[in-house]
């Protein structure tokens, strides 16, 4: 039969790559400027099989945020077969942080399901560039995978003033690239929607697409497809006596989530559900 699936994937991913580090394309299908290409500063391309590399990638744990049905933790992220296949599954056992009487999280008893968000923070953390992943999502209902960006500041300012760029999430029948700041002591939101019935319902569903970010101290350009989604002006974080959101260094989450405050109604699904990513590449410009 010749070489596998795999091997042909490979080395097709290899020439791409080539090319997109000599500068003569990036992966959303733009050519740069003659004065200043794309150069590529940090990728996966998860072709090892097992547990995804520990020098690119830690872990959320717990339960974390949006009143999500999950509890993160590393067991569920896996490579195989070239891929980073993040997979939501039930799984009851209790929960470690159940206090009896009490609401959110503490309140419940027990953990119905698992997943895993894997993160750059401390490891890799970037200031402008283009950010790509190709990846397959699962559209039930129920399901809210994403590919996202927040400020490394996070810790020392809190969210939304650190900054997030939603490069994409899903839930609902409706794909998502969205924008949040802090400003005036307020959250600002710019959110784009396409619709599956727009992007093409089942048969979008079942086929790998290419999201992108293009950032630099001007604008930040949201792209499915290479197509334009969302475009932001950084500038419109100016604010006296704080530092723009969106000129310091940001990290990577992925994530595959479950209901929650957006996700809609899980109770019908049949798991697994599945988050299945081919690669994640980060370019800035060069000579």
């Amino acid at each position: 039969m010749g070489h596998t699936m795999i091997e042909l994937k490979y080395r097709n991913r290899l020439g791409i790559v080539a090319l997109a580090a000599a500068g003569l394309i990036t992966m959303s299908g733009f050519r740069s400027s003659p004065e200043e290409k794309w150069r590529m500063v940090w990728h996966d391309e998860f072709d090892s099989e097992g547990k995804p590399d520990p020098a690119n990638w830690g872990f959320e744990r717990g339960f974390v945020r949006n009143n999500e049905l999950q509890w993160y933790q590393p067991e569920n992220a896996v490579c195989a077969g070239g891929m980073l296949i993040i997979e939501a599954r039930p799984e009851k056992k209790p929960n470690p942080g159940y206090r009896q009487g009490s609401r959110g999280f503490a309140g419940r008893e027990s953990i119905e399901v698992t997943s895993a968000c894997l993160i750059t923070k401390g490891k890799h953390e970037f200031t402008f560039g283009k950010f790509e992943m190709r990846a397959r999502i699962d559209t039930r209902l129920g399901s809210w995978p994403a590919f996202w960006m927040l400020g490394s500041s996070i810790d020392r300012v809190g969210w939304p003033e650190c900054g997030e760029v939603d490069i994409m999430e899903y839930y609902r029948g409706t794909v998502l690239a969205n924008v949040c700041h802090g400003l005036g002591g307020r959250e600002k939101w710019l959110t784009t929607k396409k619709t599956l019935a727009e992007l093409g319902a089942e048969t979008w569903s079942s086929a790998f697409h290419i999201w992108t970010m293009e950032w630099d101290e001007k604008r930040i350009d949201l792209l499915l497809d290479g197509q334009l989604s969302a475009h932001f002006e950084v500038p419109g974080d100016d604010e006296p006596g704080k530092d723009n959101a969106f000129r310091r260094p940001h990290y990577i989450l992925i994530n595959q989530a479950i209901g929650g405050s957006s996700g809609g109604d899980p109770s019908k699904l049949k798991y697994p559900v599945r988050l299945e990513v081919d690669w994640v590449r980060v370019y800035q410009l060069g000579a």
